[in-house]
């Protein structure tokens, strides 16, 4: 590791800061930069038709203030943008937004594209970090701020020329980050001279982490700072733009947020330059799960990331937060029980208030389903398998039950070396209790005799039973306080170690006057005391608790 190559960014000496005491208690206003910033970034960039459809998806979901592109630069940004225009796509309350440096030639083609637009904002940059002055321009602080100051007048001057249309300008320090924090400020003061903002026709001051190049706090002092010295505060729009190449832009953007952040830039995903732009799905979520309204609509991810995906040929990754396909499943046995325990409890309380372990939002909120949460791979547990028994197929396994059929199903799950589907959990569930018939089978059962009394142990009942033993009939016949009890005294007559019911549940598999009922019985053999569970359905209660019984000693 070379060390001696780098060196820790620099604080801002912000001593005073208030930001750590702050909450974020409203969305900012925000702008999506899929069209420009997210396009660039793609190997194979969106043509036309893709931009519709992707301009369409952010409108639909909530997206007021929209980069369209970088018309200056290609044909096809410039297209797009007359598309749009031309063919009357963009809805009164959403304003389009171009992005153009400092050079006049670019600044004309920039409102060449935006002829006819009813309102834009025209973003203007120029980069004035340290290396960049030193390394790309070679050019002084002086010379920079004379170059932002002349695309400001160049701006304005053009915008005169389009009396129909309503601009606001939108200025970015492009490397904020990389620039010193009062020459920042000094460059944005001169732009502002030239615009002058009132607090009724304010400027957007983006201020980017082009590169991000410290931890989430310092960028937080910066903007507080920024926040602090801008001469006209109640007149700009604070803007944040940050990218994700320490893997902090959203923590990064969230305290930019509390510094005094107004607005955000960024993109669905996180897609862009590099390691990617802010992104606005993880962000607004956020936002959501802290009961503070993002007004952006994301109840139905799926149908997000489907055309996010196909515009964009980027696949969302399984672990995103909030979006991924696994992010609402569990494998973990102790992760699936205690979820499993928390949605029936939330339901059965019909709380206001989502606690459910695990799981920091609700999945239907997002367009997800209950039946996604749980997963069954080799690391599973009983309360997965429950889950799945209970939401899928109806069979409420009795508490003391779950450790044992969760055994079964991991030890399918290990044969196979992958994630069991449902039904072959189910069909495991089927091989396993209902389905054996080795050595015992029901042909015929009678209760010949029944008395029932107020003292249940004052109860009796006669039966009489014929079995397929190994393949032969043979007839059986009891006594006890109940068919159930009777037919188990009936059967301990043919074993050589007598058994007793240690444990009885039952209920009704679905509604309607044929329900099934299903019965689970455990056994427990007398000398060894070996226990097994066995189950059975009927549409007789008390022949699915015989068929339960037989299940139990053909698993013995």
């Amino acid at each position: 590791m070379q060390l001696q190559k780098y060196k820790p960014y620099p604080a801002v000496g912000l001593s005073d800061r208030v930001w750590p005491t702050k909450t974020i208690e409203k969305a900012p206003a925000w702008c999506s930069v899929d069209l420009r910033d997210g396009n660039q970034a793609l190997i194979q960039p969106m043509n036309l038709e893709q931009k519709v459809r992707m301009f369409k998806l952010l409108v639909d979901i909530g997206f007021k203030e929209i980069e369209v592109g970088f018309p200056s630069a290609s044909e096809v940004e410039y297209q797009f943008c007359r598309k749009l225009i031309d063919d009357n796509l963009i809805p009164e309350d959403v304003t389009i937004q171009v992005l153009t440096q400092a050079r006049e030639h670019l600044i004309v083609k920039t409102f060449e594209a935006l002829r006819g637009a009813k309102k834009a904002i025209i973003h203007l940059y120029n980069s004035t970090s340290t290396l960049q002055r030193k390394v790309v321009f070679a050019k002084s602080r002086g010379e920079i701020v004379d170059l932002a100051i002349e695309g400001a007048r160049l701006v304005q001057a053009e915008a005169l020329k389009y009396p129909a249309t309503e601009f606001r300008y939108e200025y970015s320090p492009e490397s904020f980050t990389g620039t010193e924090l009062d020459y920042a400020l000094e460059i944005c003061e001169a732009v502002l001279a030239v615009w002058q903002p009132t607090s009724g026709n304010k400027v957007i001051i983006n201020l980017p982490a082009t590169v991000e190049m410290s931890t989430p706090n310092v960028y937080a002092d910066q903007i507080e700072w920024f926040c602090r010295n801008v001469s006209c505060r109640d007149a700009v729009l604070i803007s944040l733009h940050a990218h994700n190449d320490r893997g902090c832009a959203v923590a990064a953007t969230e305290l930019g947020l509390m510094a005094g952040g107004d607005r955000v830039e960024g993109t669905l995903f996180g897609n862009g330059e590099r390691t990617g732009n802010v992104d606005l799905v993880t962000l607004g979520l956020n936002l959501f799960t802290q009961g503070v309204d993002p007004k952006i609509d994301f109840s139905d991810i799926n149908g997000l990331i489907e055309v996010y995906q196909e515009v964009t040929n980027l696949e969302v990754h399984p672990r995103h937060p909030y979006a991924g396909e696994l992010v609402y499943t569990a494998f973990s046995g102790s992760h699936q029980d205690a979820i499993n325990k928390g949605i029936n409890m939330y339901r059965e309380a019909g709380a206001d208030l989502w606690q459910v372990p695990y799981l920091p939002i609700d999945p239907t909120d997002v367009g997800r389903s209950y039946e996604s949460i749980i997963r069954i791979n080799s690391q599973s547990g009983k309360g997965g398998v429950a889950y799945i028994m209970d939401q899928e197929y109806g069979y409420k396994l009795p508490k003391a039950m779950r450790p044992e059929f969760g055994n079964v199903v991991q030890a399918v799950t290990e044969k196979e070396g992958r994630e069991l589907r449902y039904p072959e959990i189910f069909s495991a569930f089927e091989e396993e209790y209902l389905s054996r018939q080795a050595a015992y089978r029901l042909k015929d059962f009678q209760v010949v005799k029944r008395h029932v009394d107020e003292d249940a142990e004052k109860s009796s009942a006669e039966v009489v039973a014929t079995l397929l033993v190994n393949g032969e009939e043979q007839m059986i016949w009891a006594n006890g306080n109940g068919p159930v009890d009777a037919f188990c005294a009936a059967v301990n007559k043919l074993l050589p170690e007598e058994f007793h019911l240690h444990s009885y549940h039952e209920h009704a598999l679905k509604g309607g006057s044929s329900a099934q009922a299903a019965a689970y019985v455990e056994i427990e053999m007398n000398s060894s005391n070996t226990r097994r569970w066995g189950v059975g359905v009927d549409t007789d209660i008390i022949i699915a608790s015989i068929k339960a019984v037989l299940s139990c000693l053909n698993r013995l």
